[in-house]
């Protein structure tokens, strides 16, 4: 999942590791802008030791040298330089970071991450990296990784679990789901049905995809294969009043979530709209959850803001995020709309539905161990 950004991103990570290790190698190598030097080796004594390394490394010889001599001498000059600052800080200056981040910037948007995501995540960046003094001794890459996580963790938000919210809330919980055409809303309302009564609750779907031929059947098959029960009119009836009656049933016989399913539709077909409307009032529900393909990326952000701005949007559920190696689309919503990511769909199996947990993602995202 999101294997390209994934690739892109450990190759940013190791620019900006080479753009501060060169910063400070520089800087000590020149007696340059050290902020506190340690007590016990003075600047000047650093200098030295630095004329002496560069000396030793160039010395006057009338032979040629052996270049896996020479590969070596660096090494071992960069090491010593890096021991003799090993507790002294230095300046990061935002020249030195701007090239790297405009390489994560043109990554991110390669990726599919929205432009106004992708100028946060900059944002921060520049902020936590720059304008600051940094201790040498800590290693770069995680001084990079720490301030890259929280750029991503920023705009993710906290996530949402469904499972906190059923068990601190009166029952039945309404979910309606909503979203454009062929986005695998109905597959994904079984597997959030599969999902919910592995964890121990009851369920029943309301079949309120009235519009589309053949909605009711699929739905009925998926349901019969999660051993839900299904409450269904005849197709073309009022979407409204299944879903009232799916909630009569839910509350006689005390069940503790109804999933309501809705025809597909786009924002600019307005009568469409204006029965989502109408179901919003009738049905009520306590969370409206927009479903998109995390692998139509930008189109699924701009669709989602569009929804969230038309009916309103409380959460979002992405399906084929298994598919998607950009992961753009997982990235901007959240940031985007405003709204958190419930659920990924990672497979064809009702069980291949998991939690969107933002700290489990970047860490995916990042390679952490």
């Amino acid at each position: 999942m999101f294997d390209s950004l994934k690739s892109k991103l450990r190759g940013v990570r190791s620019r900006f590791s080479r753009e501060f290790e060169d910063t400070f190698i520089e800087e000590v190598s020149g007696d340059r802008e050290i902020v506190s030097p340690a007590p016990e080796t003075s600047s000047e004594e650093i200098s030295a030791d630095s004329q002496s390394l560069r000396t030793a490394e160039s010395p006057d010889k009338t032979e040629p040298e052996d270049p896996s001599e020479q590969k070596k001498e660096k090494v071992a000059f960069s090491a010593k330089i890096r021991s003799l600052v090993k507790d002294r800080e230095v300046h990061i200056s935002e020249k030195k970071i701007e090239g790297p981040l405009q390489e994560l910037e043109i990554v991110l948007l390669e990726n599919d991450v929205a432009l106004q995501t992708v100028d946060a995540i900059s944002k921060q960046m520049r902020s936590e990296l720059t304008g600051s003094t940094k201790k040498i001794g800590s290693s770069i890459d995680t001084m990079v990784m720490d301030a890259l996580r929280d750029a991503l963790l920023n705009v993710l938000g906290e996530g949402f679990s469904l499972t906190t919210y059923i068990d601190t809330h009166d029952h039945p919980v309404k979910v309606l789901f909503t979203g454009v055409n062929g986005a695998g809303k109905t597959t994904t309302i079984a597997k959030v049905a599969a999902y919910l009564k592995q964890k121990g609750y009851s369920v029943v779907i309301g079949s309120g995809d009235t519009f589309r031929a053949g909605a009711n059947e699929q739905m009925q098959t998926h349901a019969d294969r999660v051993g839900v029960k299904v409450i269904r009119h005849q197709e073309g009836s009022d979407p409204s009043a299944v879903l009232y009656d799916a909630v009569e049933y839910a509350k006689a016989h005390d069940i503790d979530v109804v999933l309501a399913d809705t025809a597909g539709r786009f924002h600019n077909r307005a009568n469409l709209m204006n029965q989502l409307a109408k179901i919003r009032r009738v049905f009520s529900p306590d969370i409206v959850a927009y479903v998109d393909e995390a692998v139509a990326g930008n189109d699924a952000v701009i669709r989602a803001e569009e929804f969230n701005n038309a009916v309103g949007t409380d959460v979002v559920v992405l399906t084929k995020a298994d598919m998607d190696t950009r992961g753009g689309a997982a990235i901007s919503i959240a940031h985007t709309i405003g709204r958190p990511i419930m659920f990924l769909g990672t497979g064809q199996e009702y069980t291949d539905i998991i939690p969107f947990e933002p700290k489990a993602v970047v860490s995916d995202l990042l390679g952490d161990e």
